[in-house]
């Protein structure tokens, strides 16, 4: 099967079927490489890295005396390793030629081992992306292709390719796959039974690397980094990992309560479809900061496949669309809020909308009339409104709808368009002529603050194929009024949604405690359910409570968020990029910003955050925050009418307006790690 075949038809290809024209690369201490390294001592060299080589291996399930392959487990992940005779291979973009013989399913059946591997290694919560399958080329030097996820190398370059790696994994984390291999790739009769680790591969002591009586001087095996990857880019909790491979029969759905994983479990899925099928995979999110910080993570999870999953945010990819279309399209957000508020000052007075509550009617025509994209008053009027606590009968349904019409009509005399409208567009453009063969698959990320006509719009670009479209989030997270059903888009993950359960990031203190602000605020959750938020099975971690500081002023409120920073940053390991300030406004971030700025501080605002920087604190809103996470989260600018023990306000359009301020409050807690302080300042 050629690149071009989906992962789950691969793998059910019968476990027996082998390559024939591949061997393995170490039975034979004799085997040599095309300079006359013999090919066991070049591995061996990787040994002083703290690699180990399982020279002579079976395949999974594989029962017959076979010369079996390599298996190496080190700090760069996992390679099955296995060669080639063919010395006049030729390679084109997505085939391999034997002479006039198409060798690329048997190149692609090797890739069926990766993928048996790796569900054989999320057991232990190694994530698919590390296990990488290599074909050594005989003679060949800087040869370094891939074919769909298998890597074709010259045999004089594999030591240094698996070098190039580094360290993904610690020590422990080594050995744990470590047993997990040898468990799965049994050595085959009479070969392969002992392990060549460091200070056995040549019956001596470990040596450094390049002193291998056999080394070359132009292979340098690097040590370890210093500072290895974080750990969820290589090792994950084992039902994590089985989640990133495993195959649905149509639309899904990967949902659990902030901290369980869900947005990690989705950039390696990411990765993996990316791996296993043809054309581009689309990443999107309804945040504006998570796209530059996701690509940054993928480029260093998975470097081999980063250009071809496409990372954005989604208003930004419908933009793109229509660029490309030539559809028209002139996005202006401030013109747009200066138009609704022209209309809005025209009402007459004295009617029953309330001026005080203008921001609550604007939503109701962006969230949910627009971001359905209705275009009747009669369906309107039978909306059900989920979410929305402030009831509306007929005859106000009609006043509203008129305020949607005539907000419209100033918008086009303008020449300008709303985020909505961009969305509306894209979806129209798709429908007139639909993108095919471009994605193979779409993930979307906070999926519970994406519109219904953002849902229809994903789902126009793969359908209900398997594996196609996947949505992630959760409910009780949602920060946008309103809410939808998947149904009102007409797609169903019935059968196809996984719950994480299990939180890896807050400790169970941070956890109580914000929990306490969404109590009883019971969320529509995208799959049709009312629920009271979904509350993680196990938290993993414990620590300090969180501090809360009531100050008399804002000036004593500004002195107490420089000082919680200054004793984070004089605690041992931390460094300022651990830091997150988090803000309710964009004007209350400006100033934190600013404050710490004049003391000295280094600073870099979420809006300009590129997920790079550890070396400034990160200072932003709490909206600007979502997808990302702090070791220490501060929230300067509190009110006491916030706090969990506070009193809801009694008018329905205040306390849905309070529960929304109360939720994004959530998700700002959630975002630590290890601490969490409020600023609060006093009554």
């Amino acid at each position: 099967m050629s690149e071009g075949g989906s992962a789950a038809a691969r793998r059910r290809r019968p476990i027996t079927d082998r390559p024939d024209g591949l061997e393995s690369t170490c039975p034979d201490p004799a085997a040599t490489t095309g300079d006359g390294t013999p090919l066991a001592h070049q591995l061996a060299e990787l040994t002083a890295a703290g690699h180990h080589l399982l020279p002579a291996r079976r395949w999974p399930g594989d029962r017959r005396p076979t010369p079996g392959l390599t298996v190496v487990v080190g700090p760069g992940g996992v390679f099955l390793l296995g060669t080639t005779t063919w010395t006049d291979l030729s390679l084109t973009s997505d085939r391999a030629m034997l002479a006039d013989r198409d060798v690329t399913d048997e190149l692609m059946r090797f890739a069926d081992l990766a993928y048996r591997a790796e569900a054989g290694f999320a057991e232990v919560g190694l994530a698919p992306g590390e296990v990488r399958p290599v074909v050594t080329v005989p003679g060949l030097r800087d040869l370094d292709r891939r074919l769909g996820p298998v890597r074709l190398i010259g045999d004089r370059d594999v030591s240094a390719h698996i070098a190039a790696y580094g360290r993904r994994l610690s020590a422990a984390q080594v050995h744990q796959v470590l047993d997990r291999a040898l468990a799965l790739f049994p050595p085959t009769d009479g070969h392969g039974a002992g392990l060549l680790d460091a200070g056995t591969a040549t019956g001596g002591p470990p040596r450094q690397p390049g002193t291998h009586p056999h080394s070359r001087p132009d292979v340098t095996v690097p040590r370890p980094s210093p500072a290895p990857v974080e750990e969820w880019m290589a090792f994950l909790d084992p039902a994590q990992a089985r989640l990133v491979h495993r195959s649905f029969t149509g639309p899904s759905r990967i949902r659990g309560a902030a901290g369980t994983g869900k947005t990690v479990v989705g950039l390696h899925r990411a990765a993996y479809l990316a791996r296993s099928r043809p054309g581009k995979v689309l990443l999107t999110t309804a945040a504006r900061t998570s796209p530059q910080v996701l690509r940054a993570q993928l480029g260093t999870l998975a470097p081999d496949v980063a250009d071809r999953v496409e990372v954005v945010q989604v208003h930004a990819w419908a933009q793109q669309l229509l660029r490309m279309r030539g559809v028209p399209v002139h996005l202006d957000a401030a013109a747009a809020r200066a138009a609704f508020d022209e209309v809005w000052h025209r009402l007459p007075p004295g009617g029953w909308f309330a001026r005080p509550d203008r921001r609550y009617w604007r939503d109701e025509i962006t969230h949910v009339i627009k971001g359905r994209g209705l275009t009747s008053f009669q369906a309107y009027a039978e909306l059900p409104r989920a979410g929305r606590r402030r009831p509306l009968d007929r005859a106000q349904r009609r006043d509203v709808w008129d305020l949607c019409l005539a907000y419209e009509e100033q918008l086009r005399a303008r020449g300008i368009h709303d985020r909505a409208d961009v969305v509306l567009l894209a979806e129209a453009e798709l429908q007139r002529e639909p993108l095919t063969g471009v994605y193979s698959a779409v993930l979307a990320d906070d999926a519970q603050d994406l519109s219904v006509a953002i849902v229809r719009t994903l789902h126009l670009l793969v359908g209900d194929a398997p594996d196609g479209l996947t949505l992630i989030g959760d409910g009780q997270q949602g920060i946008h009024p309103g809410a939808y059903t998947l149904a009102e888009a007409g797609v169903s993950v019935a059968g196809r949604a996984v719950v994480l359960d299990v939180n890896h990031r807050s400790t169970v203190q941070i956890v109580s405690y914000a929990e306490r602000l969404v109590t009883g605020d019971a969320v529509v959750d995208i799959e049709g359910r009312t629920e009271l938020g979904e509350a993680p099975r196990r938290i993993a971690c414990t620590g300090p409570r969180p501090v809360t500081q009531h100050c008399r002023s804002v000036a004593a409120r500004d002195r107490a968020m420089i000082t919680q920073v200054r004793t984070v940053l004089a605690a041992v390991g931390s460094a300022p990029g651990d830091i997150g300030v988090l803000c309710t406004s964009r004007r209350a971030a400006e100033r934190a910003a600013a404050m710490l700025h004049s003391v000295g501080i280094p600073v870099v605002l979420l809006e300009r955050f590129d997920g790079s920087s550890r070396d400034a604190v990160r200072v932003g809103t709490v909206r600007r925050a979502t997808g990302l996470e702090f070791a220490h989260v501060l929230l300067p600018d509190v009110t006491s009418d916030l706090l969990p023990d506070a009193l809801p306000p009694a008018a329905p359009t205040a306390r849905e307006s309070w529960d929304l301020i109360r939720r994004e409050l959530y998700v700002a807690m959630t975002r630590a790690r290890r601490t969490l302080w409020l600023g609060v300042l006093a009554a």
